[in-house]
């Protein structure tokens, strides 16, 4: 037996005795009038028939599973709809869903409340529209969770979810914000083309991508430098295009989606065509961090100075200017030689000796200075003209 209505407004407390008698639920076009709220089944006074819903109590925690299919599509729901405990006793129920869960292009006119929620089967929200707020935080999703093109009007809560499957919120909008502290994406995620509209930066504090050396958290950080950048948090914007670049050259390497596919043999193929990533991993990654980590360029500059300078400073290395070809330079003047050779700057009172090895120990650190001392002036160009 199923609850099936078409283009009609449908009252909510027709709904929850429906979802109670464990029919299935599919609604198209309709209006749901009233609350839509799972814990008015056990309130005395509403009189519903609840002896066919499976539920159970533990330590004060109920938990109610909903085996049957639940399909909305294009709804309005005029009141709230809530498949959580109350406000003021958050973790009193849980609701499973057994079944897939679809609300494709439903309009959510108050709060859209979720919190743990278990979704076993696949959960659709493409295409809906919540103007009030919208939680999902503790919510385990098992399958496919799909928020694509999906209209956050209100704050958004999906702190401590849990993605097992993927996490497709492609050409979302967050307009007030949204709060992913501690979310697990442990599968595929999707945040192409995600905005945020009231210059809110999104909160990621212990965010987890089991994926991350995929690359599959590169559009996540892509939304988050966009909206720092929006908001005015430069050198956030600038550690989210770190964090972003570093995604993109694991994607780059592995392959998203593919790589676990391939052959042994196919994988060493993809590892030996990568050596064409080598310059960008160590050059661009370790040492520039994509200019967001001057201090690495200084730190480099400096480890070159030094160990030229002990080299400098052995016996025979260098003569003087009026030629004296027995120096024995101390540390310090090979320090000071090295020092000139890696400015490019050269005044002329050493010289490298004859010996072939020095003089090409002298032009290597001289390429490295001119290089390493343009890569901090990008660097510091690129962090304090930002914006």
């Amino acid at each position: 037996m199923a609850f099936e209505r078409e283009k009609q407004n449908v009252s909510a407390t027709h709904l929850l005795q429906a979802i109670a008698s464990n029919e299935d639920i599919k609604l198209s076009q309709c209006v749901v009038t009233g609350v839509l709220d799972v814990n008015r089944l056990f309130v005395a006074e509403e009189k519903f028939a609840i002896d066919l819903l499976e539920f159970s109590e533990i330590d004060g925690v109920k938990k109610i599973v909903l085996a049957q299919s639940i399909v909305f599509d294009k709804c309005v729901f005029e009141d709230n709809v809530v498949f959580s405990s109350p406000w003021s006793d958050p973790d009193s129920i849980s609701v499973e869903f057994k079944s897939d869960v679809v609300f494709n292009s439903s309009h959510f006119k108050a709060q859209g409340r979720f919190r743990n929620a278990v979704f076993d089967g696949m959960a659709g929200f493409d295409g809906c529209v919540f103007e009030g707020v919208a939680t999902f935080k503790k919510s385990v999703f098992h399958k496919d969770a799909k928020f694509r093109t999906t209209i956050f009007d209100g704050y958004s809560l999906f702190d401590s979810a849990v993605f097992k499957s993927s996490g497709r919120f492609t050409n979302s909008h967050f307009a007030k914000g949204v709060n992913f502290t501690s979310v697990r994406f442990l599968g595929e995620i999707d945040f192409s083309g995600v905005y945020s509209s009231s210059r809110t930066v999104p909160i990621y504090e212990s965010i987890f991508f089991a994926r991350s050396y995929y690359g599959e958290d590169e559009s996540f950080w892509r939304f988050v430098k966009q909206s720092a950048q929006e908001a005015g948090y430069y050198g956030l914007a600038g550690e989210c295009f770190y964090m972003e670049r570093c995604a993109g050259l694991w994607g780059k390497f592995r392959g998203r989606g593919n790589y676990d596919k391939l052959s042994p043999a196919k994988k060493i193929l993809r590892l030996v065509s990568s050596v064409r990533l080598l310059p960008e991993f160590v050059l661009g990654k370790l040492l520039f961090g994509y200019g967001e980590r001057p201090a690495r360029v200084l730190f480099a500059s400096a480890l070159v100075i030094v160990l030229c300078a002990f080299y400098y400073s052995q016996p025979g290395t260098l003569i003087g200017r009026v030629g004296d070809s027995s120096l024995e330079p101390s540390f310090l003047q090979g320090l000071y030689f090295s020092t000139i050779t890696f400015t490019t700057l050269g005044y002329g009172d050493f010289y490298p000796s004859a010996n072939n090895l020095c003089r090409i120990v002298s032009m290597i650190e001289a390429v490295a200075g001119g290089s390493l001392i343009a890569l901090f002036v990008v660097c510091l160009s690129k962090r304090f003209s930002r914006g």
